[in-house]
């Protein structure tokens, strides 16, 4: 194992702590890994590292307790009429982190050269994934800004509102040939996504994969279908 290797697993194991410790008391930690409080409060605190060794044991003890698509389930905040938020899901940087990692296994055989969302609430998702493929991040805003000369845009009637939004992407952000992800938080209806990927098509990029945090309903499969790319959700959510 490589140095860099084995600084990752470490970093992974003080997260999976991290995010245990949000449901667990040190008491219960130290009754279920068998060390002390005072050495599991270390390792939370990033104070010190464990040794290779104990680090890949305590991965392998701790894996089981931790179930990443039921801990984005469980800080999805619902109203009463059925909308939610997904601030608690991206405002956790160990649940992000740990399950970036997860995500980038799966997707890195797509061999994006860019990742591509819509501000503002793609993007902690989308960077999340980006540090971990070692791709850079692009996102599409709802206006323009000074500075940048030439735009890509598109218009499109949101299905929740009447009126046109116009997302302008950069022409420098994505380059003819360039095999593009598209990343977001959450898919409904699926219009801001259209839009992404029309965008990717007018720079003369490739969408090679889509992947959001939440869907809704069938729309993300229907994405998969209708452009016969790879399409991911972390959970689905019935309309």
């Amino acid at each position: 194992m490589t140095q860099l290797k084995s600084v990752q697993e470490k970093i992974r194991l003080v997260n999976m702590l991290r995010l245990l410790k949000k449901s667990y008391t040190y008491e219960e930690l130290s009754k279920i890994t068998g060390l002390p409080i005072t050495v599991l409060n270390r390792y939370v605190r990033g104070k010190v590292l464990p040794s290779t060794e104990r680090t890949r044991a305590l991965i392998e003890l701790l894996s089981p307790y931790i179930d990443l698509r039921a801990e984005v389930r469980k800080r999805l905040k619902f109203d009463s009429r059925g909308f939610f938020d997904t601030m608690a899901v991206l405002s956790d940087t160990s649940l992000m982190t740990l399950l970036s990692e997860e995500l980038a296994s799966k997707l890195s055989p797509l061999n994006p050269d860019k990742i591509l969302t819509a501000a503002t609430d793609g993007i902690p998702f989308a960077v999340h994934v980006g540090r971990q493929l070692g791709v850079d991040v692009v996102y599409a805003k709802k206006k323009k800004e000074v500075g940048v000369e030439k735009f890509y845009e598109v218009s499109y009637v949101p299905s929740a509102s009447g009126s046109v939004t116009t997302l302008y992407l950069p022409s420098w952000a994505l380059s003819k040939g360039d095999r593009v992800l598209i990343v977001d938080d959450v898919v409904r209806s699926g219009e801001t996504q259209r839009a992404l990927l029309e965008l990717v098509l007018q720079a003369g990029a490739k969408p090679v994969g889509m992947l959001f945090l939440v869907s809704v309903g069938d729309t993300a499969r229907k994405f998969g279908e209708e452009h016969g790319i790879p399409v991911e959700s972390v959970i689905t959510l019935e309309r």
